[in-house]
């Protein structure tokens, strides 16, 4: 890991979210990375609509 990345929040640097049900799926932000970029995550500032369980609400 570079001086470029940090951990995902997201996933906590896992790479994996977790639903209600304890089914594990691809973290949809650093992309199952556990990473990412510090230019990654300023160039996306648009905030994505989660519930608790960090999925995503359309």
């Amino acid at each position: 890991m570079g001086s470029q990345h940090m951990k995902c929040k997201a996933c906590e640097g896992t790479g994996l979210l977790m639903d209600d049900e304890e089914w594990r799926y691809t973290c949809s932000i650093c992309h199952g990375d556990g990473f990412i970029s510090r230019y990654e995550s300023k160039e996306n500032m648009e905030l994505i609509d989660v519930d608790i369980n960090n999925r995503t609400i359309e």
